[in-house]
């Protein structure tokens, strides 16, 4: 069978494969595999995805013209962050890497020191951001810190984003050491200006290159010969894609071991006068202790053992001796979609902005602080926890009146309509639209369902 393009999402345990044939593209099906990254090549989890999907479609096989993928797989993109000033530079750049799909494994503010490059050396990140001054700012800080990382053993590429004076120096730095260095615009070239879009494609373009030195994935290229992209930096980009047709949105993702929370939203005119600091068009959260297998015992001891066995009538201790991350009984799967609830409905009210108040001699002053979601028009359920739990539609209506107070920047309730990825194919079409923007914009449309 001849399709056109196929689009693998290689997870962190399971290879999803989608088929898109025809012009216009449409999508013809979907194979699924377990992701083969632990025996040492995650070649052998895309051939078992695509010989699902040729059974899928009743074909002996599978012809294509273009391979692209989205990955999350050994780790997914692994960054660390370096600025001049934390609520500044360093904010911009860490807004640009989640923005591009990476978990930021840390951050540092100021000049860096031994410890510093101790604690880089044990997170091993696959990338480097080093940011630091607006353009015609600070010079210094950026200049030291550039000369610490290039003195590291196994640095990996390193992304400068910072005061453009420093762009000689710091090539013939990384020049004279040997090692890979990217040069992409300030991220924070003025104040309060944040200059996010040039950072988070050259972060794509970065995780492409290197992607085949992570464990098991070496060999991602004998298949795949078009763009690779991070599977949340994907996601992102098909958010940025519906915003253009749907306005203010927002895209909710809770998993087994985190919960994403995507944004693209312009907000309000009058909110935006209250504001203190500058906030990304798009944006990205991700809570590593909100998750429904890894963490689920921790998130229910948050949410409260008793709050939660009232909630669902049952005793939910006995259930966590031997839980799943599949429930296989009604007491587990009643037990999963609430801490489902409580996961995504946290991950939002922290990915929100919230109205402060403080006093002086004029009197009390409203400040906003944080994204401003108000004018979010839609939630869009991506992932299967809130797309394919029987009970998820109940948890998707009790997200929408999570501002009941009215003290977050975010809809009241009954202003936001639900849309669904059932197919959970919004990775796949983000990355597909880096080739062809149209026809994922218009599946975008045919395949998020209300």
């Amino acid at each position: 069978m001849k399709a056109c393009v196929l689009v693998a999402e290689i997870g962190s345990t399971t290879t999803i494969v989608n088929a898109f044939g025809g012009r216009p593209l449409a999508f013809l099906g979907q194979g699924a595999a377990a992701t083969t990254v632990a025996r040492g090549d995650v070649a052998l989890g895309l051939n078992a995805a695509k010989a699902d999907l040729a059974r899928a479609l009743n074909a002996e096989n599978i012809e294509y013209d273009r391979f692209l993928a989205t990955s999350s797989a050994a780790g997914g993109l692994c960054m660390t962050v370096h600025g001049l000033v934390y609520d500044m530079t360093v904010k911009a750049g860490q807004e640009a890497a989640l923005g591009a799909g990476a978990n930021i494994a840390l951050a540092t503010a100021g000049k860096m020191d031994e410890d510093d490059l101790a604690q880089i050396c044990a997170a091993k990140p696959n990338l480097i951001l080093l940011s630091g001054g607006t353009d015609y700012g600070d010079k210094d800080v950026a200049l030291h810190n550039a000369q610490m990382l290039a003195g590291m053993a196994n640095l990996p590429p390193v992304i400068y984003c910072g005061n453009i004076q420093n762009h000689n120096k710091i090539i013939e730095i990384f020049d004279k050491a040997g090692k890979k260095l990217y040069i992409a615009e300030n991220v924070y070239p003025r104040l309060d200006e944040l200059n996010i879009a040039p950072v988070r494609r050259l972060i794509h373009q970065a995780f492409e290159e290197h992607i085949t030195s992570a464990p098991g994935m070496e060999n991602i290229r004998r298949l795949v010969d078009g763009a690779i992209m991070p599977t949340p930096g994907a996601v992102m980009e098909a958010a940025a894609l519906m915003h253009e047709f749907l306005g203010d949105l927002v895209v909710a993702d809770v998993g087994g071991a985190t919960t994403d929370i995507h944004s693209v939203a312009e907000g309000d005119e009058d909110v935006a006068a209250m504001q203190i600091s500058p906030e990304p068009l798009a944006k990205r959260t991700v809570e590593g202790d909100l998750g429904l297998y890894v963490n689920a015992k921790k998130l229910a001891q948050a949410v409260g053992f008793d709050v939660l066995s009232k909630e669902l009538g049952f005793d939910i201790a006995p259930i966590f001796e031997d839980y799943k991350p599949v429930p296989e009984t009604a007491q587990q799967l009643a037990l999963t979609t609430r801490l489902a609830y409580h996961a995504a409905s946290r991950a939002m009210i922290r990915h929100a902005g919230q109205l402060r108040h403080s006093f002086s001699p004029r009197g009390r002053q409203t400040h906003a602080i944080g994204k401003d979601l108000t004018a979010v028009k839609y939630l869009i359920a991506t992932g299967g926890a809130l797309t394919r739990l029987p009970n998820a539609p109940n948890v998707l209506d009790e997200l929408t009146k999570i501002n009941a107070s009215g003290n977050m920047l975010f809809p009241k309730p009954g202003m936001l309509q639900i849309l669904k990825d059932e197919k959970y194919i919004m990775a796949s079409l983000g990355v597909l639209s880096r080739e062809y923007p149209e026809d994922a914009r218009r599946l975008l449309k045919e395949l998020i369902t209300c």
